[in-house]
């Protein structure tokens, strides 16, 4: 059911027709546009562009104290983190050049932006990243105090998205869907590669 939903949302939102849902996530952004505190603008460009320094940065010091302290759990998490980070990136690129779909100001001149963006706007980039880093540092410490902040700073970036005018609400969803995937679905196949690999190595030593 969920799966059936998740795939409708998708081709009302990201395809051309004459879904009424469309008219919801123009409305629900405009809403969310206009009635913006603008004082927070700046405060929440800042924080958009934090999304490829967190997802890049966060692998890069898994396996970087990893490496140092010869610690295997946090080398293991660092290539967790940065296989969802490079299949985030990739992912995405392939959807907003398929889809490639205009951002909301360019459709909508009443929706005022921070600033203008190049690229398709579907999905949300900097709220995917931020969704893939968010849920591989809450796999890898599955704690409160990690998760909490985590799930605060993901959920911030997709809301600076709709605030400065330079997504749809489904761009966001999208690319919250496309990041926290990312991210699981990456740990599970370095799971099965590592299976796999011990399984050979066992088969050797047997010899």
């Amino acid at each position: 059911m969920k799966r059936l939903f998740i795939s409708v949302f998708f081709i009302c939102f990201a395809f051309p027709g004459n879904c009424q849902l469309k008219n919801a996530d123009i409305n629900f952004l405009k809403y969310i546009n206009t009635h913006r505190n603008e004082n927070l603008d700046k405060s929440f460009q800042f924080l958009s562009n934090t999304s490829d320094f967190v997802a890049i940065g966060e692998p890069l010091v898994l396996l970087g104290v990893g490496f140092y302290k010869n610690d295997a759990y946090l080398k293991k998490q660092g290539v967790n983190a940065a296989v969802a980070t490079l299949g985030t990136y990739s992912l995405g690129y392939i959807v907003k050049k398929s889809v490639n779909r205009n951002r909301p100001y360019q459709t909508y001149p009443e929706i005022e932006h921070y600033e203008t963006k190049l690229g398709s706007s579907f999905p949300s980039g900097s709220t995917s990243l931020a969704f893939s880093a968010a849920t591989s540092i809450s796999l890898s410490y599955p704690k409160w105090q990690v998760i909490a902040p985590a799930a605060v700073y993901a959920v911030g970036v997709g809301y600076s998205r709709l605030h400065l005018g330079a997504h749809y609400p489904s761009d966001v969803l999208a690319g919250a869907i496309l990041g926290s995937g990312s991210a699981v679905i990456s740990r599970y196949l370095n799971g099965l590669l590592l299976k796999q690999y011990r399984k050979k190595q066992i088969s050797k030593n047997s010899f």
